[in-house]
């Protein structure tokens, strides 16, 4: 009984131990011709074991340095593909930088400073009102989507003007942010829900269908009502029928 610190290391687990044996075999058969159709069938084997690599666009080159890895580069056939290094393989990529700047006005973002330095140094006073409404309601998206509550035009007026020093001035009485109170929301489909329900339960006859069913007599309903008129009309039959029947 062989253990696993007994075998080899596999190189490739996502293939198995049993395309390992195959590929350590091939290292060893001399007859060029012969290895490299032994190598074609492993690397069909390969592609079977794991498909989704098959959605990789020219996979097959990914699947032959995967068996070159698998023979830790030791492979000698003439494949399609070049065989990669291993300096290429397991090469480290580079650090992306990451930006350690310290964001004043978090609720606003980070591009914000870009759309403020854009608005300040525009020349065309159209433009630069119009930059300025279009980040002021960009403020007011961001207020509500941070505090959860509505902004006022003036709030947003003051703190544009403190962030740019009076460069920019925003108007008020511009495009207004919709808010939804969650809890007015609730209460909204909580009505929605119980007036289906009351529609859902009236007869036949429309609104006069409900007042009908609870009429037995068969009393006018109002408009629609004429559903409710038969059930009240049948109703009144049945109980004359039974009452002549006992006598």
């Amino acid at each position: 009984m062989e253990y696993n610190n007994s075998r080899s290391k596999l190189l490739m687990p996502e293939y198995g131990r049993n395309v390992q044996k195959m590929v350590e075999y091939l290292v060893t058969v001399e007859d060029r011709e012969k290895r490299l159709r032994q190598a074609e069938v492993i690397i069909e084997l390969m592609g079977t074991l794991n498909p989704h690599l098959k959605t990789i666009e020219d996979y097959k080159h990914k699947l032959w340095d995967h068996l070159f890895q698998m023979t830790d580069f030791n492979l000698d056939v003439d494949s399609p593909y070049p065989c990669p290094t291993p300096e290429a393989v397991f090469k480290k990529p580079e650090v992306l930088p990451y930006p350690q700047e310290s964001i004043k006005h978090r609720h606003l973002g980070k591009n914000i400073l870009a759309l403020l330095d854009r608005a300040i140094n525009e020349t065309n006073e159209e433009k630069k009102h119009g930059l300025t409404q279009a980040i002021g309601y960009y403020m007011k998206l961001a207020y509500a989507n941070w505090h959860k509550e509505p902004v006022h035009d003036d709030m947003i007026k003051n703190e544009l003007a403190e962030i740019t020093g009076g460069k920019l001035k925003y108007e008020t009485g511009g495009y207004r942010v919709p808010y939804e109170n969650n809890r007015s929301n609730f209460k909204q489909r909580n009505n929605n829900n119980n007036n289906n329900n009351n529609r859902n339960f009236k007869g036949p006859g429309g609104q006069g269908g409900q007042r009908n069913f609870r009429d037995n007599n068969g009393g006018q309903g109002g408009q629609g009502g004429q559903g409710g008129n038969s059930y009240g009309n049948n109703f009144n039959k049945n109980r004359k029928f039974k009452n002549n029947k006992n006598k």
